[in-house]
């Protein structure tokens, strides 16, 4: 013989929804970190869409490793980018669909593309520090990936700097 069912009015009732494990609650303020994500988000494109310009502005006979290296420069941009994203996404926010300031010097120098790059490099750099400030001690996740993106870009900073040097010079490169 079949059993009864309890009729809805004599079920169990329903336990709350559970509380997000601590682990999973942020520690520090999700709206401005998201803000900064955004902001690097915005830069990366950015820097995706300058590195892609240079690429297309270069001539004369070392063209070719040039525009090699510029061209992974963008693709490393957009990957950083989808990076950001992805972690505005987990924090439950929504990606900016906005880019960082394009500035168009009209100086298409080798040189002058690299001085821009610098510059551009060190104003990123200068959010993923910001950032790190943020979540330091507070979210392994953010900490990590801060770090990791520092240490690229300091690395790229450093292979600008070795390009724009005069053959022989072995000191930092600094602006005239």
């Amino acid at each position: 013989m079949p059993k009864k069912r309890k009729s809805a009015a004599r079920a169990a009732p329903r336990a709350a929804p559970r509380a997000a494990p601590a682990t999973l609650r942020p520690r520090f303020d999700t709206a401005a970190v998201v803000e900064v994500l955004n902001r690097i988000l915005e830069m990366e494109l950015a820097g995706a869409v300058r590195y892609t310009h240079y690429s297309l502005m270069v001539y004369g006979c070392n063209r070719m490793p040039i525009i090699t290296w510029l061209r992974a420069q963008a693709q490393e941009s957009m990957l950083h980018a989808q990076q950001a994203g992805e972690y505005v996404t987990h924090l439950g926010a929504h990606p900016s669909l906005g880019i960082g300031p394009l500035l168009e010097t009209e100086q298409h120098e080798i040189e002058d593309i690299l001085r821009e790059s610098l510059a551009h490099e060190r104003a990123t750099f200068a959010l993923y520090e910001k950032l790190r400030g943020m979540v330091e001690g507070k979210s392994v996740m953010l900490e990590e990936y801060c770090r990791q993106m520092l240490m690229t870009e300091e690395s790229h900073q450093g292979e600008v700097d070795k390009m724009l040097r005069r053959p022989g010079d072995i000191g930092q490169f600094h602006a005239d």
